[in-house]
């Protein structure tokens, strides 16, 4: 695979302002992506763009908007909209491109751009490249006829369409009638539309972090700063918490206690459900290798699999789609449920999570201990040079880690994509040990770099 200039695991992402986050490079994505996905019919081509609620969304919307245009694509902007309400009106509205402005649960400091194919899903590493290839390109070259320019709309009724969308998901025959939910929206771009679908499908609703002015994003809330949520949660005794995070397409839960609930024991609690009820398509789950190893052993107790991927919801996807699963997810909250959408998605997941509430009767406090999670140390470590993997001594305090835990866990050691850190990564029965395993490794890794 090529080196990739622009794009990383999740889009094109930056500090706002600078490269590679600037409205000179959107307007590049803008004029490669158009080009690209202009075919040779005659029909008009479309382009689709959501954004969450960063103030550098202003700077860099009407540059993608203006290379679009000037590529012969019309363009519909929907304004503030979850990442997987874009990716779903890309599909719906038969755009040939849809784009998605956002940093997801990063600070407002940063902004980034996601693009999504006709079929609602992420485009592929092949197609980004392309992308890439053409974006150095010189900005005259390619460009529209006066007379073949794109037209420009704002799409008012976008939020209504994902509200719908995300109703329609809940089972018809429940309601959320009699609950007390607190909703935690990290002044992001589900500011709006959780709160109103929760509301329409029968629930009290508090939320919090619903007055976005451009900076608050993800500060001190949503997702990623669960206090936040657990508060309300106490404040108002809620029956449960729902945080996501600033382009919504992730969510942690809180019990009615305040207590947290991570992505693993959702869909424990889903595929189970699912699985009872004969919607678990595929057998089992997909998640990735971060994954703990009690998700694992509570669905094979069920008779279900769990097949894991490397770390990145794009993956997930991938493997989802190759082996027919209808439910996947990673832990910190980024789930899957392919029967309703291409990518992951915070509200319809809570939709699923509060079906299953409503249905039990129960308290989520019980539902949330779907299983007992074995004792996990991420620990990441720095190095300034070469390659610490294929040092020798790395490798044999690796092969000696995994002898000791064999059989009773499990050490997964990566270097990160992003950073010169390596990550490293051990779980097991007996904390004692997996601690053990966690600082050889360690140590091991600092000498080697």
């Amino acid at each position: 695979m090529g080196e990739r200039r622009y794009f990383g695991t999740d889009g094109i992402r930056g500090r706002a302002n600078s490269h590679p986050m600037t409205p000179e490079v959107a307007l590049r994505v803008g004029l490669a992506a158009g080009r690209l996905f202009m075919s040779s019919d005659d029909r008009r081509h479309v382009a689709v763009i959501g954004k969450d609620t960063r103030l550098s969304g202003y700077m860099i919307e009407p540059a993608l908007v203006a290379g679009f245009a000037s590529a012969g694509m019309d363009v519909l902007t929907f304004g503030p909209l979850p990442t997987p309400g874009v990716a779903m009106m890309t599909r719906s509205m038969r755009a040939d491109i849809g784009v998605m402005i956002s940093a997801s649960h990063n600070a407002f400091l940063d902004n980034g751009i996601k693009l999504f194919g006709p079929d609602g899903y992420k485009l592929s590493d092949a197609v980004e490249l392309k992308i890439e290839s053409m974006m150095d390109q010189r900005l005259d070259e390619g460009l529209a006829a006066p007379d073949r320019l794109g037209r420009v709309k704002r799409i008012d009724d976008s939020q209504a369409r994902y509200i719908e969308i995300a109703k329609a998901s809940f089972p018809k025959k429940l309601s959320l009638q009699g609950l007390r939910i607190a909703v935690d929206c990290a002044n992001g771009a589900g500011y709006k539309v959780a709160p109103t679908t929760l509301y329409e499908l029968g629930a009290e609703v508090f939320p919090v972090g619903v007055e976005p002015n451009g900076l608050n994003i993800n500060a001190n809330c949503g997702s990623t700063y669960p206090q936040t949520l657990a508060k309300a949660v106490r404040t108002h005794g809620a029956h449960i918490g729902i945080a996501l995070d600033g382009d919504a397409d992730r969510v942690i839960i809180c019990d009615e206690k305040g207590q947290v609930v991570d992505g693993d024991q959702i869909m424990a609690m889903v595929a189970l459900d699912w699985a009872r009820r004969g919607l678990l398509v595929g057998g089992g789950v997909v998640a990735t290798v971060m994954s703990n190893l009690g998700l694992e052993r509570a669905l094979n107790a069920a008779g279900l699999t769990l097949e894991r991927t490397q770390v990145g919801d794009r993956y997930v996807m991938e493997r989802m789609r190759a082996g027919g699963f209808n439910l996947g997810g990673e832990q910190s909250g980024h789930i899957i449920l392919h029967d309703h959408a291409t990518t992951g998605d915070g509200l319809l997941s809570a939709l699923q999570v509060l079906a299953v509430l409503v249905e039990s009767g129960r308290p989520m406090s019980e539902l949330a201990r779907q299983f007992d999670t074995v004792p996990q140390i991420l620990e990441n470590v720095r190095f300034t040079s070469g390659k610490p993997l294929q040092d020798a001594g790395v490798k044999a305090a690796i092969a000696d880690a995994e002898g000791r835990l064999s059989g009773q866990g499990r050490l997964l050691v990566r270097p990160s994509g992003t950073e010169k850190l390596i990550r490293v990564m051990a779980e097991g029965d007996d904390a004692a040990l997996v601690r053990a395993v966690v600082d050889d490794v360690v140590a091991a890794v600092k000498a080697a770099g």
